[in-house]
């Protein structure tokens, strides 16, 4: 028995898995997911410095997914008022934005470290234009069937929790058998183990558990991707992977 299967069996307390890398490796640097990661960290900042200035619950509501707001710009501008329209742009402009907005640092580093791990090998795998190309359109449908799904949700809807989950769904369809080097910390101490990547399929979704820590201050509330678009995410990645295969 592996050590890995040995203490998943074996240990009794809440188990936190924290994936390092994986063991494919390539020269090629993933200047795509260094980018996404240093934007994410940027924005993360700049909402840092509002909460401390009270300007944060403005900001987040003005670009975090309103469902509410969407359903009914799109309702007066289909059956009231055609100049409606433009609210609903404006309002459809809120998809791309929100994907690097976050509530809490929890959120945050949850979703970085995915997107490291199973980023930068998938970049290598696709190429920069298709990797930013999945990323985006997968987080904003998430956006989208989160809006069909809670159509009448008043508060911001925010986080790239769709975009990551379809990079682990197309690294999943594409290396279902690899190895995650990971650390498993007990107590005090922090112990090595190798995890099958199909592994982290469940993770992804038990961590968000954990995503209230560190919540930043935001007036009204918000709330992270609900499992609906982060299960779209889900499928569009491995999708996407799936179609890129046959080509």
């Amino acid at each position: 028995m592996q050590i890995s299967e040995f203490l998943i069996t074996n240990y009794q307390s809440p188990i936190i898995m924290i994936p390092i890398s994986d063991n494919i490796y390539s020269w090629k640097k993933p200047m795509i997911t260094y980018w996404l990661i240093g934007v994410n960290l940027f924005i993360f900042s700049w909402q840092l410095s509002l909460d401390i200035n009270d300007k944060l619950g403005s900001f987040v509501n003005t670009w975090g997914i309103i469902p509410e707001q969407i359903n009914t710009a799109f309702t007066n501008a289909i059956f009231y008022n055609s100049a409606a329209w433009i609210v609903v742009f404006w309002r459809l402009f809120s998809l791309p934005l929100s994907l690097f907005l976050h509530s809490s640092f929890s959120q945050l580093l949850g979703n970085l470290l995915f997107l490291w791990v199973f980023g930068k090998s998938l970049e290598r795998i696709l190429g920069q234009q298709r990797y930013l190309l999945l990323y985006l359109v997968a987080g904003i449908f998430a956006g989208m069937i989160q809006i069909f799904m809670e159509p009448k949700l008043t508060i911001p809807v925010i986080g790239a929790n769709g975009a990551i989950a379809s990079i682990l769904g197309a690294y999943i369809m594409k290396f279902p058998k690899t190895k995650i080097d990971s650390i498993l910390p007990l107590i005090i101490v922090f112990i090595p183990v190798e995890i099958p990547a199909f592994f982290y399929l469940f993770w992804w979704f038990v961590q968000q558990l954990f995503y209230g820590i560190g919540s930043l201050n935001i007036p009204g509330g918000v709330t992270n991707l609900g499992y609906w678009g982060q299960f779209a995410g889900l499928v569009t990645g491995a999708a996407f992977m799936r179609m890129v295969q046959r080509r």
